[in-house]
């Protein structure tokens, strides 16, 4: 018996100790400032560890060495939505907005509601509002069958509500398509073409809400700032 465990997780220990390896290795070459060569080893171990927050927040750190505050930010923000609690990844994510002229925390909301409003990540989220409905299902029946429990019933009530409406705002922000500007400077046009005027210039690192898009342009709402026109898609990242 013993065997056939050893056999089962021998491939995932030899998994396990090849990550730290490489892990190791391309810490040591962040320490010594070689960040282009770890952002390859961080981008390989990411197609084979896809959505690691951490990998998403290293890879963030290397684009903020070498310069590139919009490609910094676009990780930070995968890895914040990845793992929202953690202190790091979103000290790194304010860090890096504000410093294009963004903000993490929208005007006028609480630094402590906003945290606790996107305390939970999305799949969470989806658990709790199904277990509030299920509590529900469970006193509602208890209820209607045996007339008990009628406070829980209301309590349950309640939590399924504020469950279920948390899951379904937090669901609508998440389905808003963001990208954030890569380039140095990105021209904003009236038409997705260089033929159409330029509106405006926007710099790296601002945020963007993906409208429509034509051929190689996208069609985007500069979050901070309000304007909206066209940008060519190789200018941005999509987050």
């Amino acid at each position: 018996m013993k065997k056939w465990i050893l056999m089962l997780c021998l491939p995932v220990l030899l998994c396990l100790s090849g990550f730290a390896a490489d892990m190791q290795q391309a810490e040591q070459l962040y320490r010594e400032g070689k960040y282009a060569a770890v952002l390859g080893t961080y981008e390989d171990l990411l197609r084979a560890y896809p959505n690691d927050p951490f990998l998403y927040y290293n890879i963030g750190n290397c684009y903020f060495k070498m310069g590139s505050r919009g490609l910094a930010t676009a990780n930070y923000y995968r890895a914040w939505r990845a793992n929202p609690r953690d202190k790091d990844i979103t000290h790194n994510l304010s860090l890096a907005l504000t410093a294009s002229g963004e903000k993490f925390v929208p005007a006028g909301m609480p630094a402590a509601l906003h945290q606790a409003f996107f305390g939970l990540t999305l799949q969470e989220l989806k658990v709790a509002a199904l277990a509030g409905l299920w509590f529900f299902g469970i006193m509602g029946t208890f209820w209607l069958f045996k007339r008990r429990f009628g406070a829980l019933v209301i309590v349950s009530l309640l939590i399924c509500i504020v469950t279920g409406g948390w899951y379904a705002w937090r669901s609508k922000i998440a389905s808003q398509k963001l990208a954030v500007v890569a380039a140095p400077i990105a021209e904003l046009r009236s038409g997705p073409g260089d033929n159409f005027p330029a509106s405006a210039n926007v710099a790296q690192g601002h945020l963007l809400l993906l409208q429509d898009s034509k051929d190689q342009w996208y069609e985007v709402i500069v979050k901070s700032q309000g304007l909206k026109g066209w940008i060519e898609a190789d200018t941005i990242e999509k987050i």
